[in-house]
This record gives C-alpha cells, structure tokens and sequence, in this order.
C-alpha cells in the first residue's frame, strides 16, 4: 500500500532519529508545547510519524496539545487509552486501498470484517471507522456506486445502532491512487445521499481534493454536511504545510470552523525537515484558529 510504502522511506531516511533514546526525542518534546484556542479538535496521522513508536508520539502530541491519533487498529487502542488519546480515525477492517466497496468480490470479507470492528469501535468508546471505494478497474461511476450502496446498506444499521460512523476516504487519483473511484467530492456526496444515514459520512482530504478538483473552501461550505473528518498536507508533495505549498489552511480551517464542525481535522503531512516535532507544532499552530 502506498501508506507503507512512504512509512518505510521515511523511517529509512530518518534513521538517525528512529535510533535516539526514548528520553532524547521526549527532551525535544518539551520545546513545542503551547496554548491552543480549542476551535479545532487536532489530531495526528500515525503513518506518517512511523519512525515514532506510538509510545513516543502519543508523548509528542499531547505536548503540541492534540488530543487524537488517526488511523490506529484494535490491537493498539490500549496504548492511546494509557495516554488518555482519542483514535480519531480507526482502521483495520478494510481490505485494502484498492479493495473496496465498490467490486462486489469483495462484499462477504468486508461485512464481516466491517460487522466485526463495529462492534470493536463501539466497545472501546471511539466513533469513527475508515472504509474505501476501491479502484475502478474498468468499472463505470454508477456501477461502482451502486455496488457500495449495496454493501454499506447491510453494515449501515448496526453502525447506526452502536453511534460508529463509517467514513470513505476521498484520494487523488492523479498523483498518488491512480484508478481509485472516490476521486471526487461529488460522487462521494451523491453515494452518501444514496445511503441516507447520518452514519455514513466522507473523510475529506483536503491534499487529495486540492489535487484532484480544487475549490476547496466552496466545497467544504456547500457539502460539510457530508464531511465527518478532514485529513491535511502540504501541496505539491504532501510535505508540511508552510509556505512552500499553495493551500493557504489558515482560511480553510475558518470555513470548516464556520460550519460548526465539532469532528477531527488530522495532520497528514509527510515532514522532511529535520526537527519533525517543530513541524507538527508548527502545523497545529497553522491550523489551530
């Protein structure tokens, strides 16, 4: 997948970081702490820290003053709990990113395992589950669509039941997931009217939009009810979120605001400077209106 793809370049080239003592990164940590306006509920992607043990970045984060770690499994939910995190984005019962929703194949392992992580997430306290259309592969819009309806429908009233809300992530499939069907905010939005439950809702990704359609501010204020998560980065090349790229998130993090969202918006850069700690306080301190 592409996420372990970059995950191991990154570890490979942070080395020198991967390696330093417990209390050295935790030293590092003290210099980043501040205080947030508590408009935005922040979170961080834990991929994208993967030279951290979720120990270490549990630590870091609680420092910036974030309160959440996306995209963590059952298997390490006790950790987050020791730390007092929230998992703002589970995973786990998806396939794939190229497997999804949309090739019926598909259908028995993804109710089962999405049956199964329900009731998971529930038990444990936390809200959200992240699930994928799956690539093209040849297959039409309207086909794939109906094909995730038909699935989802048979997961949707049990999430309903136990408050999980099932959230299908937007990519890019110019730069990064190529053939990826949910590549656009409007058939993301068509699928969920297709659906009609509060508890099937779209992980907006403000990179993968920005790449693929553009217009994000109008975008989140004609569709934020159908947004449940925002994922950030930088554009071009998903690096921090300064003045090197060309979203300005200051006046995004205002519309999502505006809206009234009370949900996660969650860092998903990949940091390429050399203090990574500076960077995710710097992006906190970006975003954090």
């Amino acid at each position: 997948m592409k996420r372990r793809k970059l995950i191991q370049t990154l570890i490979t080239g942070t080395a020198a970081v991967a390696l330093a003592p417990v209390q050295s990164v935790a030293r590092s940590f003290d210099n980043h702490s501040f205080d947030l306006k508590n408009n935005i509920n922040h979170s961080v992607c834990r991929w994208t820290y993967g030279f951290l043990s979720l120990d270490e970045l549990c630590l870091a984060a609680k420092k910036i003053g974030i309160k959440a770690i996306d995209l963590v499994g059952p298997k390490d939910w006790a950790i987050l709990k020791t730390h007092g995190m929230d998992s703002s984005m589970c995973n786990g019962a998806e396939i794939g990113l190229t497997k999804g929703w949309n090739d019926l194949q598909y259908h028995d392992t993804l109710i089962k395992n999405y049956t199964e992580h329900i009731e998971l997430v529930a038990a444990a306290g936390y809200k959200n589950l992240i699930c994928f259309s799956g690539n093209r592969n040849g297959m039409d819009n309207e086909t794939g669509m109906n094909n995730c309806v038909e699935g989802l429908k048979k997961i949707i009233g049990l999430a309903e039941k136990k408050g999980v809300v099932i959230q299908m992530e937007l990519f890019n499939s110019k730069v990064d997931h190529k053939d990826y069907m949910a590549d656009k905010s409007e058939w993301g939005v068509a699928l969920c009217k297709k659906l009609g439950s509060p508890n099937f809702k779209l992980l907006y990704d403000i990179y993968h939009m920005q790449i693929n359609e553009g217009d994000v501010i109008r975008t989140i204020q004609q569709n934020h009810e159908y947004f449940g998560h925002y994922h950030t980065a930088g554009v071009p090349g998903r690096n921090e979120i300064d003045e090197t790229q060309e979203l300005f998130y200051p006046a995004i993090m205002n519309a999502i605001v505006v809206t009234g969202f009370k949900g996660y918006v969650a860092q998903e850069f990949i940091p390429k400077k050399n203090d990574k700690i500076a960077s995710l306080a710097d992006a906190i301190k970006v975003c954090d209106v």
